[in-house]
């Protein structure tokens, strides 16, 4: 009867890789606002049109609805990976 290997015989699993540390808050706010700022101005411009006479809430409501998802699921994201591949570009003192 065979037996199946004990403890020891077993690889243990390899270990993952390192991930780098995340940024700061204060750079995440920065990226943050970087992605922000430009969304909002554009769509001021764009939306100023169409909502001519609208209150000004509803004003930032529409705005809100279109930069806050474009800035959340696109831009910061790609913004969070560019400046990560920067800091991994960056030479070591």
């Amino acid at each position: 009867m065979e037996t199946a290997p004990g403890p020891a015989a077993l690889t243990p699993p390899a270990a993952p890789a390192q991930l780098p540390a995340p940024p700061s808050v204060h750079v995440r706010a920065v990226i943050t606002w970087l992605a922000i700022f430009p969304l909002v101005t554009l769509g001021m411009m764009a939306s100023a049109p169409l909502t001519e006479g609208w209150h000004p809430v509803f004003k930032a409501l529409a705005l809100t609805l279109v930069v806050v998802p474009t800035a959340v699921y696109l831009v910061v994201p790609r913004m969070m990976r560019a400046h990560a591949s920067l800091i991994r570009r960056r030479p070591r003192a």
